[in-house]
């Protein structure tokens, strides 16, 4: 590398780094370095962040993402993680579809899935729920709501 492109890439730097250029290709070496890292870093963060978003998603249908996974193997769905997060996010009831196809094929392949959640915890859940859906009707009777969408 000549020292003039040395310089350039070296702009911005602080104290020398930026203008002497002995110190300054010390340090371009190292920051490319650190680019090329966390080109990979990077990669290796978003798969994290799908896979949560998965996860997070398919426990509200009392299954686990391992399973979930399997069960999209097992019915040839085809999208990755990448497709799978956006989904999640963004379109619940196609998400809970592709939930309940998985679901359909691990049955088929394994009988019945043990849910994750026990049934006290879902008649609790369920009635919490209930209330709150209760509440909100009485609310919306007086003419004020507590889910504000505006």
């Amino acid at each position: 590398m000549n020292n003039d492109k040395v310089l350039k890439l070296a702009k911005g730097f602080r104290n020398r780094a930026g203008n002497c250029r002995s110190i300054a290709r010390e340090r371009v070496d190292k920051s490319l370095q650190y680019a090329y890292v966390g080109r990979k870093l990077k990669k290796r963060q978003f798969r994290t962040l799908w896979v949560t978003h998965i996860n997070a998603a398919v426990r509200q249908y009392d299954i686990k993402y391992s399973h979930f996974m399997h069960g999209c193997v097992l019915a040839n769905i085809s999208l990755d993680r990448k497709i799978l997060a956006d989904i999640a996010v963004h379109e619940p009831y196609s998400f809970r579809a592709v939930t309940l196809i998985a679901k359909e094929a691990l049955e088929n392949e394994w009988g019945t899935l043990k849910p994750l959640s026990s049934p006290f915890k879902t008649a609790l859940i369920n009635a919490k729920l209930a209330e709150a859906m209760e509440l909100n009707n009485k609310m919306g009777a007086i003419g004020g709501k507590i889910i504000n969408n505006s």
